[in-house]
C-alpha cells in the first residue's frame, strides 16, 4: 500500500502541488507518479489557473524513486518498461501544462525528483538545496527518454558530470550550471517561489500560454511556417491586448481575464 500521496492546494489563481512521503523525504512511488500525471492533467484543464508550484512536504523536494519498491515494481523488462511509462507520462503532463510551473526547491533534488524539477519552467532553491542523480552507485541507469528532458535543460556537459561522477551539486553549483533560476536563502525560497508565481499571474494569461508554446516549439529546431508566424499574432483578437495597451495609455495597472 502506498505510504506516499501527492497533495493540492489553491491560493486563487495559484495552485500548489505537494509531493509527500513522509520519512522518505518525498522518494516518490508508481502511485505518486500516477497521482501527479492525473493531477497535472486536472490543472492543465482549469481555466481560472495562472500558475502551479510544485514542492516537497518538509525539508526534502524528493529524493527520487520509491527504491523499496523497485524488486517488484522493474522485476523485468515488460515492467520496468510499464513503470516508467507512468514515470514518462507524469513529467509530460508537468512539462506540457498550460500554465507556468514553478518548482520550489529545498533540500535533496535528486534522480525522480531532479526530473520533476526539470519539467518545470523555472526553479527556485533555498541554498542547502542539492541536485543530482547517484544512480551509478544504485547499478542502474537513468531512462533515456527521462534523460532527453535533463539533457535538453542541462546540456550534456553538466548530465556527464551528474551521471558519470554520480555527484550531488549544490544549490550554488547547480544555479552556475544552468539548472536552477534563482537561489536565495533557505528561509526566503518559498517567499521567492510565491513572490514569483505571483508576478507570473499578474500577467496575461494566454500570453504565458503562448510564450510556453512557442519556446516548446522553436526547441524543435524546425523553422516556423507561414502558417505558424501568421498564428503568433492571435493576441491581436484578445481582449487581454486591449486591455493591457489601454492600462498602459492610462496609466493604472491591468486587469487581466484570459480571454
Amino acid at each position: 500500500m502506498s505510504a506516499g500521496s501527492v497533495l493540492l492546494a489553491r491560493d486563487e489563481a495559484i495552485a500548489f502541488v505537494t509531493l509527500s512521503n513522509p520519512g522518505k523525504r518525498n522518494a516518490l512511488d508508481a502511485a505518486m507518479w500516477q497521482q501527479l500525471a492525473t493531477v497535472f492533467a486536472d490543472l492543465d484543464a482549469d481555466e481560472t489557473l495562472r500558475c502551479v508550484i510544485v514542492q516537497g512536504a518538509g525539508d526534502s523536494f524528493a529524493a527520487g524513486g520509491d527504491l523499496a519498491e523497485f524488486r517488484d515494481a522493474r522485476a523485468d523488462v515488460a515492467s520496468a518498461l510499464a513503470y516508467h511509462a507512468q514515470v514518462a507520462a507524469a513529467l509530460r503532463a508537468i512539462a506540457a501544462c498550460r500554465h507556468p510551473v514553478v518548482a520550489l526547491i529545498r533540500g535533496p533534488c535528486v534522480g525522480g525528483g531532479l526530473e520533476i524539477a526539470a519539467a518545470c519552467d523555472l526553479r527556485i532553491a533555498g541554498a542547502a538545496a542539492q541536485l543530482g542523480a547517484p544512480i551509478n552507485r544504485l547499478g542502474f541507469s537513468m531512462y533515456p527518454p527521462e534523460l532527453a528532458d535533463l539533457l535538453r535543460l542541462a546540456g550534456p556537459a553538466t548530465v556527464r558530470e551528474l551521471l558519470l561522477e554520480g555527484r550531488l551539486l549544490s544549490a550554488r553549483e547547480a544555479y552556475e550550471k544552468g539548472l536552477l533560476t534563482r537561489v536565495v536563502a533557505d528561509a526566503a525560497a518559498p517567499a521567492e517561489a510565491l513572490a514569483t508565481a505571483k508576478r507570473i499571474a499578474a500577467g496575461a494569461p494566454l500570453v504565458a500560454r503562448w510564450h510556453k508554446q512557442w519556446i516548446a516549439r522553436l526547441q524543435q529546431g524546425a523553422p516556423l511556417s507561414q502558417e505558424e508566424l501568421r498564428a503568433s499574432f492571435a493576441f491581436l483578437k484578445s481582449a487581454d491586448y486591449a486591455e493591457g495597451l489601454a492600462a498602459f495609455l492610462e496609466k493604472r495597472a491591468p486587469c487581466f481575464t484570459g480571454h
